[in-house]
């Protein structure tokens, strides 16, 4: 019997031709994929044609959503639902328009239900990115971001170019629609996991990438890069990345489009009167972990100008005579293979880490040629693909370019005006980002233009401290270098300070950047998306959480009298006491407070009750072994019991996909008059990893005196007044061992 009805139910599928009880459901010409329970994909194809080509936006369909139900409520009429949403579908035999397709869901607490069909618009959009800075003054309109209080989000892909073999194709014209629609309520994160599922994760940049830059539009020579790194290590300051911009090329071209009044942006062969041996630079800068990038504008290919023109011109085939210099193609795998090939494969292979694409040109060449794609996302997907040889994590460093691009990090944001209004709005464009998978920004901290004002200068270090690289950057002027030791005594300490606890904070800040690959939750977040009931977390855009444990509100106003002090109020989440990075003092959650910041301090907040990692200073900060983990934990509610897990990888190569990594698990627990820290042991391996390490055990607000057991044993502990607080240290030992400290 139970055999029959199985081939009963066949044939009803067969005679009918439409209906298929399954995850994707068919319906006619239409096709509904639960990817998740948040998140369904519906096309309409003539003829039933449709796709499975993955696109920029979606390059993988496959479906974790279990628990689809279909019910047919009349002849024509069905109910398609999952845990989160109920779809109302009329198969009417056209496309999805207003009066066939209807979507009801629960948003957050409400007792009403949601409705959704496709003429409906955002109202509550929490914003997202925005393509570029360049020559922007102030605040200006964002594009939307996949979060919003509204509880949906539509990406519509329709008719978006797809890739065949890895390469841009027009997509089938019977393919009518292709609607991405995202239901969550206030469920945030569980809508940034299922733009994971379909998009594909955020990978992890290199790990340098995280660290300090230097870069200015400047006609350097080698001396003067040496110079550069010199005064790094005089000065005290950390270096991590040497950007080698415009100079480091050639620039007397004599054809081509050129840009901004000049031929000479795009070049690919090196300035020798400028840089005498570049591959001796670029390997001495290497030897000393510090890594180079070229800046580049392709717009223009290569030219007969170039070094590598000719083998290019042979690699390509093309009959000069005929039909004179090639243009730039990126539509053309052949052209771009070979451009890829000679524009970069000298630079290469002196040991340049990846290169800077500096694409601007959109006003002249908008699109690939026979698409109707734009060049940036397209350009971005050729060379973030392009770095990742050798099992190297790819190095994207070019300009936002929308929906999928968050997987080819990190992202510049572009030639941005100085002033204190465009740091502020700087400051929320960084965060509303993560809302669209922007992840990693790397800003011109101080802006591009003009910004001659040291405090503004200083104030901007202090948001940098808090953003996925500490870059700085400026114009072409001989009287504009962001050099920190150039801009005041005052100010040098000021940003010293910063530069030395980004290097401090390294361990927490790339355990943060795997967060952000593992559970597609942004680095710098909003407020809304921990505590997305609470109405003071959507109020507060000068505020956002750096990973899970850091709070910041960085000065946007100049200041008073000779400290330049700003008072300013910050709210602080419930369910927590915060602590000031900076001063030790204690603040209750769930309330507004006002602080008072000095030049060299900004609002800055941690979590009491948790495991902080940190690292001692380092002029590496990227690249030192972690022989010495630091463990700072404020105090905690009695009871508290709270765990940070520690990240580790080889922090260059794509080995962490395949599992090649470690973590340490560290726990605070507070019962009574006792605290306990533990330190369990690390789990998983990597090349490199430190076999030993020692520890050092920091406690704010635990009086001189109190008494301390490392594993049982007492021990004694010494009174730091920089953090107010004891110091327990623990010897080298075996990684793998569990350490297990208990005060009081």
């Amino acid at each position: 019997m139970k055999h029959f009805n199985k081939l009963l139910f066949l044939l009803v599928f067969l005679l009918s031709g439409r209906v298929l009880w399954a995850n994707p459901v068919i319906i006619g010409n239409s096709r509904f994929t639960f990817i998740t329970d948040q998140l369904v994909r519906m096309e309409y194809a003539q003829n039933g044609h449709f796709l499975d080509d993955p696109t920029l936006f979606a390059i993988d369909r496959s479906t974790e959503c279990k628990d689809v139900k279909v019910e047919e409520k009349s002849k024509d009429h069905y109910v398609l639902s999952t845990p989160v949403m109920r779809i109302e579908y009329y198969a009417d035999g056209f496309p999805f328009g207003q009066t066939n397709l209807h979507v009801y869901f629960k948003n957050g607490e409400e007792a009403k239900e949601k409705h959704w069909y496709i003429a409906s618009r955002q109202s509550k959009n929490l914003l997202g990115a925005l393509t570029t800075l360049d020559e922007v003054d102030g605040p200006v309109d964002r594009q939307e971001g996949l979060l919003s209080r509204d509880g949906w989000y539509l990406i519509n892909d329709t008719g978006k170019e797809v890739l065949r073999d890895g390469w841009v194709s027009a997509r089938d014209k019977d393919h009518v629609q292709d609607l991405y629609l995202f239901v969550y309520g206030n469920d945030y994160k569980s809508a940034l996991r299922s733009l994971r599922v379909v998009s594909g994760p955020a990978p992890m940049p290199r790990k340098y990438v995280h660290g300090s830059w230097y870069c200015r539009w400047w006609n350097y020579t080698d001396d003067d890069y040496r110079q550069l790194v010199r005064e790094y290590k005089e000065h005290d300051f950390p270096l991590d990345i040497m950007v080698f911009d415009m100079g480091w090329h050639t620039q007397n071209a004599t054809v081509g489009t050129g840009h901004a009044g000049t031929r000479g942006w795009t070049g690919y062969s090196w300035n020798r009167k400028l840089i005498k041996d570049p591959a001796k630079l670029i390997q001495d800068l290497k030897d000393d972990h510090v890594y180079v990038v070229l800046n580049e504008h392709p717009h223009d290919g290569l030219r007969p100008h170039d070094d590598a023109y000719p083998m290019f011109i042979r690699d390509l085939g093309a009959d000069t005579l005929k039909n004179g210099v090639p243009l730039f193609d990126a539509g053309n795998p052949e052209y771009m293979k070979a451009f890829m090939k000679h524009a970069h494969q000298e630079s290469d292979q002196m040991g340049v880490a990846f290169w800077w694409l500096d694409w601007q040109q959109d006003y002249l060449y908008p699109y690939v040629r026979g698409t109707s794609m734009r060049h940036l996302p397209w350009l971005n997907k050729i060379y973030y693909d392009y770095s990742a040889r050798n099992n190297l994590r790819g190095a994207g460093f070019s300009r936002w370019a929308g929906w999928g691009d968050h997987r080819h990090p990190i992202q510049f944001s572009g030639d941005a005006v100085a002033n204190w209004e465009l740091l502020r709005f700087e400051i929320d464009l960084t965060t509303t980002s993560g809302n669209a998978g922007c992840f990693f920004w790397a800003h011109d901290l101080g802006g591009f233009y003009g910004g001659d004002d040291a405090e503004l200068y200083t104030r901007w270090t202090q948001f940098g401290l808090l953003n996925s690289s500490l870059r700085i950057h400026s114009v072409y002027d001989e009287k504009l270098d962001r050099r920190p030791w150039l801009w005041g005594d005052k100010e040098e300490e000021a940003m010293k300070r910063i530069y030395h606890l980004r290097s401090q904070l390294m361990p927490y800040i790339y355990s943060s950047v795997h967060q952000c690959y593992e559970d597609m939750i942004p680095l710098n977040r909003g407020l809304y998306l921990e505590y997305p009931s609470d109405e003071k977390a959507y109020q507060c855009p000068g505020e956002f959480l750096f990973g899970d444990l850091l709070l910041g509100a960085p000065v946007t106003m100049p200041g008073e009298g000779e400290q330049k002090l700003v008072s300013q109020e910050v709210w602080l989440p419930g369910g927590e006491n915060w602590y000031h990075f900076f001063t030790g003092k204690a603040y209750q959650g769930g309330r507004t407070v006002t602080v008072e910041s000095p030049l060299d301090e900004f609002p800055l907040f941690v979590k009491g009750g948790y495991p902080l990692p940190m690292q001692p200073y380092t002029e590496r900060m990227c690249s030192t072994p972690l022989t010495e983990l630091i463990v700072r934990c404020y105090p905690g509610n009695e009871g508290c019991n709270h765990s940070y897990t520690l990240y580790e990888d080889d922090g260059i190569t794509t080995a962490y996909q395949q599992g090649e990594s470690a973590s340490t698990l560290m726990n605070y627990r507070k019962e009574g008059e006792q605290t306990f820290v533990t330190i369990h042991p690390a789990k998983g391996s990597y090349k490199g990893q430190p076999q030993k390490r020692a520890y050092r055990i920091e406690l704010p607000g635990i009086q001189a005196g109190t008494k301390v057991k490392v594993n049982g044993k007492s021990v004694k502990a010494v009174f730091d007044k920089t953090i107010g607080g004891i110091v327990v240290s623990v010897k080298s030992d075996d990684i793998r061992k569990k350490v297990e400290v208990q005060i009081g």
